[in-house]
């Protein structure tokens, strides 16, 4: 019985550290079998495909234009770190993250379910999560109604660009 197991524990052993290894135990599976890879270089990173939407955002959105989309509510961890246009970041200030706009461009977010709205600066870089357009501060998130969930489905128009591009 002991040796039983002990021939089971190195055959399993021995098939682990084959398949770790990537060999075929059969000479005839190995050329029979196609080589495939895992990676297509076809399909583009999430980090590309966003980053092409983003270069076409900023592009195609000047003042007076508008974007619907989730917009979250910044972490409170955050509170005092720097944010991308090297300023402190507070939730008390009505300041907000986008990917793509310049830093300090002036928007009206505006609560699609309750039609309530705040205008807040452009002050840092996010969200990046996909789906979401708009990381607000939690005063400018209670100004449009949703500072309990945390999430609203929102509208955006760019109210001002910064004279400075600074992204």
């Amino acid at each position: 019985m002991r040796t039983t197991k002990l021939v089971f524990f190195a055959v399993i052993g021995l098939a682990m550290l084959e398949f770790s290894l990537g060999h075929v135990r059969n000479s005839v599976a190995a050329t029979t079998a196609p080589k495939t890879s895992h990676a297509s270089p076809k399909i583009a990173s999430p980090a590309k495909k966003i980053a092409k939407k983003s270069r076409a955002v900023v592009q195609s959105h000047k003042s007076g234009s508008s974007l619907n989309g989730v917009a979250v509510v910044y972490s409170d961890r955050l509170n005092g770190r720097k944010t991308a246009s090297g300023q402190r970041f507070s939730q008390k200030q009505l300041t907000a993250a986008h990917r793509t706009l310049p830093l300090g461009t002036k928007v009206r977010v505006t609560n699609v379910r309750n039609q309530q709205s705040v205008d807040v600066v452009i002050n840092d870089r996010g969200p990046w999560h996909a789906g979401r357009i708009i990381d607000l501060s939690a005063a400018a998130a209670a100004q449009v109604g949703m500072h309990r969930t945390g999430k609203a489905l929102v509208k955006l128009e760019i109210l001002a660009e910064s004279a400075v591009n600074n992204s």
